[in-house]
């Protein structure tokens, strides 16, 4: 089968930064799913780990997590999915990616394919899907007030693809005000098509700019990227005995100026349940199917913006990159193998 590896961790620029591979189709065991990739997307964990982690043992690494496909096969303690369901799923860091035409993954972990949306629509939600889900609704707790706030969340980066997520979930499933940032015209434009009551500029001040909204200190803050640019002003700017959550990687996080008002933090890896087997791992299937239900509702959209075509190593070369460049919206999707 086809499949897109690197050999060597380091920049993107390389010619051999990713190769196209050529690999035995594996077999389905256990709990597994053998599914026929049809799209994958380009996360920032992809980008990280192609420039600071070596492979294993192996010669090589397959990455990717985002995809959607056909189920081909099912290992026999498999019970949840039956082979020629459409499936989508975001898999787990312990496993070889979904860059490839063939791939394994616990069934514990995938859902359906929303119907009303394609492979690649499709393929931009489960990564961003989830972890905004959890974010939300496990680690901030959205549904159990802060004493004396009006109900609001700051969501930083609303554009980027977990933010965009987040938005949309926060302005569907809840009653609070959305009131995200971003600092482009294309940006803020997309953020308040997404359901954003309000948009602020994060490269200037954030707490005048929420002073002027009138709503008071937010209850929760949700910090997407850059953390460590602005955690001092998330510090002034919640409610006493706020919830703030990240989860991105600042090199120090000084969580000192936060004790004063007693907010509680929140770090967020969407890999945490897959990678140490929790009793609740399940829980991510049935978030995705949640999701599923939401987008055939109409009630959330694709944050698919860019779409490369066929999934090879020239064209995963090219979504590194624009991720790397910290200046996309929405997700990049690779569709098709031909």
């Amino acid at each position: 089968m086809r499949a897109v590896g690197y050999e060597h961790a380091g920049p993107i620029d390389r010619e051999e930064a990713l190769i196209d591979l050529d690999l035995p189709d594996p077999i389905a065991d256990g709990r597994d799913l053998l599914v026929e990739v049809k799209a994958v997307s380009v996360n920032p964990v992809d980008v990280l780990i192609r420039a600071r982690t070596e492979p294993p043992s192996e010669r090589f690494r397959v990455l990717g997590w985002d995809a959607t496909g056909i189920v081909r096969a099912v290992g026999p303690d498999a019970t949840l999915f039956r082979p020629g369901d459409e499936v989508a799923y975001s898999g787990t860091i312990t496993r070889p990616g979904t860059n490839q035409e063939f791939h394994l993954i616990d069934e514990r972990l995938v859902g359906r394919k929303p119907r009303s949306l394609g492979w690649a629509e499709a393929a931009a939600l489960p990564l961003t899907g989830v972890t905004a889900w959890e974010v939300l609704f496990d680690r901030l707790d959205v549904a159990r007030p802060v004493a004396g706030c009006k109900p609001s969340i700051l969501i930083i980066g609303g554009a980027g693809g977990v933010g965009s997520m987040a938005v949309q979930l926060a302005r569907q499933l809840t009653e609070m005000t959305v009131i995200a940032t971003a600092s482009r015209p294309e940006t803020r434009a997309w953020v308040e098509a997404l359901g954003a009551h309000h948009v602020i500029d994060h490269s200037q001040p954030l707490k005048p700019q929420l002073n002027g909204l009138g709503l008071g200190e937010p209850g929760f803050v949700f910090s997407t990227t850059h953390t460590d640019r602005h955690v001092l002003a998330i510090a002034d700017l919640i409610a006493p005995e706020g919830r703030f959550a990240l989860i991105d990687n600042p090199v120090t996080l000084d969580v000192v100026p936060f004790k004063q008002k007693s907010v509680s933090i929140h770090w967020e890896l969407m890999y945490t349940r897959s990678l140490f087997d929790t009793l609740d791992m399940g829980q991510q299937g049935r978030i995705l199917n949640r999701l599923a239900d939401l987008a055939d509702q109409g009630l959330i959209q694709t944050t698919l913006t860019k779409r490369l075509s066929p999934i090879n190593a020239a064209n995963l070369k090219r979504a590194h990159a624009m991720v790397e460049s910290a200046s996309t919206r929405g997700k990049i999707v690779l569709e098709g193998w031909d």
